[in-house]
Parts: C-alpha cells; structure tokens; sequence
C-alpha cells in the first residue's frame, strides 16, 4: 500500500478572532524553543518502513515565509525523512487548480484554513501525489514503537467477517498520565452539563474490551488511517468550527459507511496547556447546533443513509439530540457566574447561542453541495501533474 501520513502543523496568528473558524486549539510560536513538530518528527525516525510525510504548515499569510523557513529549519534536523512540505504558496496553486475545474469557491473548501479544510487539503495533495492511503498524526502526538505503520495499515482495506468494508479506522491515545480515558477528576459544577467524558469513557471501556477491530463510535482525528476508496468518495466538512474528524464520521454513515476502532494502535497526545477556555466552548456551540442541523437536514435527503442520536449512543448521541439547547444554556449560565471569564461567557448567553443557531440554519445544506462536487474534484487531481511536479520541488 502506498500511504502517506499527514501532519498539519499550527502557527500561532494572535490577529485572528477567537471565535473564527480557524482558530486553534494550540498554535506553535514562531521562535518557539521547543516546538511540537519537532518532538512529533523525532518520535517518527524510529518507524520501520516508515511512509512519506506531507506537513501541512497553518500560518497566517503574512507569516508564510518566515515560518516556511523556520518549518524547513526542523526538518532539515531529520534528514531520514522523507517531507513534503505545504505552506501557503502551494496551497494556492491547489486552490487555484481545484476552481479552474469546479464553481468559483470549491477552492476554499480545500485550504490551510479552518480545520475541516487543511484536512481535505491532506487529502488533495495525497491524490496528486498517487497515495492510496492517508494517515494523520497531529504535531502535539508521539509514536509509541517501530511498528507503527505495520499498526496503522493493518485491516486497512480489507473486510470483516461479515464483509464489511474497512476503508476508515481510527486508533486512540494516552495522555499525560498514561491513561486512554478521558480525566473526570475534576468533573464540577462547571462541567457538569458540558462534559462528554462519562460518556465517551462508557464506550471507550467497551471498545478496549473488544475484538482488535470494532465499528466505532468515535474518531481521533490525530490517530486516523482513510483508504483512498473512501477518502476519494468522501470529503470533510470545512463548514464545522471542530470536531471535523468525528463529523467524518457522521459523513460516512450518510454515505452507508462505517469508522472501524482498532484497540491496538495508539500515540502519546502531549499538548500544551490551554487557558482560555470560552473561545473553545464558543466553537462548540457552533459545532453542535451546526451538526445537529446539518444532519437533521441530511436525513430528509432519500438518497442518504440516516444518522440519529439514538445510533449514537452512549456517545456522542445526546449532542445531537434535543437535550443540547439546555446543555448549552445552563453551561453558559454558570460559567458566566463562577469562573474568571464572566465577559466571555456572558456574551455567549447574550448573542453567542443565537448567533450560532443563525450559522447552523444558514448553512445546514452546504456540505452536501460541496460533497456532491468531492469526488470530481479529487478526480481530477490524482496524479494531477502540474501540481505533482510541484510538490516534488517542495521536498
């Protein structure tokens, strides 16, 4: 299998709103001494028979060359890699190329911008570049042992018993501690109609306790192998504020496909500490009522699979249920009253929620307008040779 593993790597932008969809979880300073890359890189020297890498860089524009140098810097430190970098500059010819064959547009919908997007960008330029199989690793996560790639592609591919295809897995990590569960140690009053941890715990015991290879209720965008059977078919959605890679799930069960959990393929997740918390809690406002239109809508297309909270269950199905308004409106509320964040969390109570409600009605079609252009586009850009030759110069 030719695979290749995608890693989008975040530099920091301190002039983009904390409510804008590309804004991240963690973004790498630019003269940071220890950046994530780096340690993620490292981990990736030890894998035999390790694939080729695609560094997707996010940065501002104006930044592009500056941390492209500082990008290349780092990989000029592991030199047994083989590195395809992607800054800004080649994620313009794919836009450029991408809306030369499809409506003005398209091309946004595959970009360094907005989680949604820079994941689909992963998946144009490993069409362009012949791969037919994509794992993504995220910058702040460590392989755990050689055998990684021998862990990432295995079922990859192939059917079960009951001849279902495995064309999409996802594996788990550890944290900090050592832990594959979510922490509910400090699960208060702050938490308590907010957390998805008891929930994903619950299914995650079950999913250890199983065979290797079990239909899975969640995806770990940092640790997720896609065969080009389905990342061809299939795009993500770039109209999400997070949360894009369990959405590909919901996106595959429309298109009457499955995400497969492997109980034995895991990576250390070591991210930085976050301290402003509502900007987060913001954008998953937006994602949940969002998802939850979006997929309302889906199921009253005839031609779709439907996906309902009731098939979700114990996880994530209450977050697309009717018991998100209250979840929403009582965490606010006290959070609004008893953290340090009063001004944030009171304009989410003020205008957040209804703003968020007015981005899900307005664009709950429009991931299906773009899916319905997905597997043209990538179509035409496999093996695609003006941007081929491109990307063999970005090396």
């Amino acid at each position: 299998m030719n695979a290749a593993i995608v890693i989008p790597t975040y530099w920091a932008d301190e002039r983009m709103g904390a409510y804008a969809p590309g804004a991240y979880d963690h973004a790498t300073e630019l003269h940071a001494p220890h950046p994530e890359l780096e340690r993620c890189l490292a981990s990736l020297e030890q894998v035999r028979d390790l694939a080729p890498i695609i560094l997707l860089v996010v940065c501002p524009i104006s930044a592009t060359v500056e941390v492209s140098r500082r990008i290349r810097f780092i990989c000029e430190g592991h030199p047994k890699l083989s590195i395809t970098v992607v800054t800004n500059t080649e994620a313009a010819r794919v836009i450029d190329v991408v809306n030369r064959m499809m409506p003005r547009g398209s091309g946004e919908c595959i970009s360094l911008r907005g989680y949604g997007a820079i994941r689909n960008m992963g998946l144009a330029v490993a069409a362009v570049l012949g791969h037919d199989a994509v794992i993504f690793l995220d910058d702040d996560e460590v392989v755990l042992g050689p055998d990684f790639m021998k862990k990432a592609l295995y079922a990859l591919g192939q059917e079960t018993r009951a001849q279902l295809p495995i064309l999409a897995k996802t594996g788990f990590f550890y944290d900090r501690t050592g832990s594959p569960f979510a922490d509910t140690s400090k699960a208060g009053i702050t938490q308590k109609w907010w957390t998805k941890r008891f929930e994903f715990n619950r299914w995650m015991r079950r999913a250890l306790a199983a065979t290797r290879i079990s239909r899975s209720n969640y995806v770990c965008g940092g640790l997720m192998a896609l065969h080009a059977r389905v990342f061809m078919r299939v795009a993500f959605d770039p109209f999400i504020t997070r949360g894009e890679d369990l959405d590909y799930l919901f996106n595959l069960r429309l298109q009457g496909l499955d995400v497969w959990f492997d109980n034995e393929w895991a990576v250390n997740h070591l991210p930085p500490e976050q301290h402003q918390r509502s900007p987060r809690f913001m954008q998953d406002v937006y994602r949940w009522y969002y998802e939850r239109a979006k997929l309302a809508y889906a199921n009253r297309q005839n031609d779709l699979t439907p996906v309902t909270a009731a098939s979700l269950m114990p996880y994530p199905g209450p977050w697309i249920s009717d018991e998100l308004d209250e979840r929403v409106q009582r965490t606010a509320l006290v959070r609004s009253l008893v953290t340090r964040e009063h001004a944030g969390y009171r304009r989410i109570l003020r205008t957040g929620r209804e703003d968020a409600l007015r981005y899900a009605r307005e664009h709950e079609s429009s991931y299906l307008k773009f899916q319905s252009f997905w597997p043209a586009i990538m179509d035409g850009l496999w093996r695609n040779r003006e941007l081929a030759s491109m990307f063999k110069g970005a090396r």
